[in-house]
């Protein structure tokens, strides 16, 4: 039996005092698969944690990430299709944001959400390749996906160590991951070393030139000045966080599971994570404002990927923007229209006796919250022959919450447990080893 791994970036909320977007949402599809699902909810790192994606996606491919994850800025790197020296280069995931030059107060930490992609180029190539004028130093920068980045701090002569804090103050770097911070001072941090040792310091040293450097560029750029002009605000600074200086050195994903994957990604740090795992990697465009075409392309390729694979990892970036926003009529438009473009014609493609399909989150976004959350996601896994939770007629989190599979304490935990089910509803039907 084959599993489409449906993961929906961001979707959960808080259900303890208040409707959800999930439950405010018309999703007959994602509803059907819940009624015919074993169901339950998921802490995707542990109770206590508000992961980002890099680490929350790792885990939930069954990977422990405080044993086996080496910073988001590799994997975000990997994604956009660059190569990192070990030792002498440092990956970092950045925002392109918005601040007062002369302060290095924060404004906006993505720039109103309105940086084109083709903007977010422009302002790279002016960065890229700059000499820091210290330690041989140099950064590389390649725009990705509208305010996001990728920077590299580089040294022709010394090594460089990846323990140095983020400049982006949202984040706190605790080992390889980032979590949000509640509350946050809003000015760019000063980079420093998480470690007593001169390749620490010198990093530290190097990404404190490069910030300055950059807002002096950035400040004075004709896209900068254009966006003025048009009442937006100005790109004119980069934040960075999540410093790797190496790649995970991990077990390819098929020989964890002994199945081939393939994956449908959007976003860089999806991709990149796709890459090292070994996964076979759709090529989809980035998402536009156009989602009935984005969902139809993704489903194409998921159908694809299937053809030739037995599991396909689905990850749809939709609710977590509007989460972050704290827009909860948009987050609940979201949801909707990933239930009507992309899960309604999957329901309608696949043979629901070939194929399985699992159905969660890689972490909340509470809109109340406006950031990630610790709190858990709901779990769907709809298998043929393995009798659904009865009472369940909702994805959502409340009903969920209700469910068989109960609570899964670490994502890492997931995949194990469904590839169990799976197993044991194949020996049932005596088609299974």
């Amino acid at each position: 039996m084959k599993l489409v791994y449906l993961v929906l970036d961001g979707v959960a909320d808080r259900p303890q005092d208040y409707t959800t977007s999930l439950e405010k949402a018309e999703t007959p599809a994602l509803d059907s698969i819940a009624r015919s699902s074993k169901c339950g909810m998921m802490y995707t790192i542990g109770k206590g944690i508000a992961p980002e994606s890099d680490a929350a996606v790792f885990s939930i491919l069954g990977y422990d990430p405080h044993k086996e994850y080496t910073g988001r800025g590799p994997i975000e790197a990997v994604g956009a299709g660059l190569g990192l020296k070990e030792g002498y280069e440092v990956a970092f995931r950045a925002n392109f944001a918005t601040v007062d030059p002369a302060t290095l107060r924060l404004i906006d930490r993505r720039c109103g959400r309105s940086l084109e992609s083709e903007e977010a180029k422009e302002l790279a190539a002016a960065l890229d390749g700059m000499e820091l004028g210290a330690y041989e130093g140099y950064a590389r920068v390649v725009a990705t996906v509208g305010h996001r980045a990728v920077v590299i701090i580089g040294s022709r002569k010394y090594r460089l160590s990846d323990q140095v804090s983020n400049t982006d103050p949202a984040y706190e770097k605790k080992g390889y991951i980032s979590i949000a911070k509640k509350e946050f001072e809003p000015y760019i941090a000063e980079a420093k070393p998480l470690e007593d040792t001169e390749e620490a310091r010198r990093t530290a040293e190097l990404v404190n030139i490069f910030t300055r450097k950059a807002v002096e560029i950035l400040d004075k750029h004709p896209v900068n000045e254009k966006r003025r002009k048009e009442g937006k605000l100005p790109a004119n600074a980069i934040i960075m966080r999540d410093s790797g200086g190496r790649l995970p050195r991990v077990k390819p994903i098929k020989e964890l599971f002994g199945r081939s994957f393939g994956a449908v990604a959007e976003m860089p740090v999806e991709i990149g994570i796709a890459r090292i795992l070994g996964m076979d990697v759709a090529n989809v465009p980035p998402p536009s404002e156009d989602k009935e075409k984005d969902y139809e392309e993704r489903l194409t390729a998921t159908l694809s990927l299937l053809e030739r694979n037995d599991v396909v990892y689905v990850h749809l970036k939709g609710p977590d923007e509007p989460g972050h926003d704290g827009d909860f009529d948009r987050k609940v438009r979201a949801i909707e229209l990933i239930d009507k473009y992309f899960v309604t014609p999957l329901l309608d493609e696949i043979n629901p006796e070939e194929t399985a399909i699992l159905v969660t989150a890689d972490h909340a976004t509470p809109w109340t919250v406006k950031a990630h959350t610790d709190d858990p996601v709901p779990v769907a896994l709809m298998v043929y022959g393995v009798a659904p939770d009865k009472n369940i007629k909702q994805f959502s989190e409340r009903r969920c919450a209700r469910g068989s599979l109960g609570i899964i304490e670490h994502g890492w935990l997931l995949l194990p447990k469904v590839f169990s089910i799976i197993e044991e509803a194949e020996k049932s039907r005596g088609s299974g080893p």
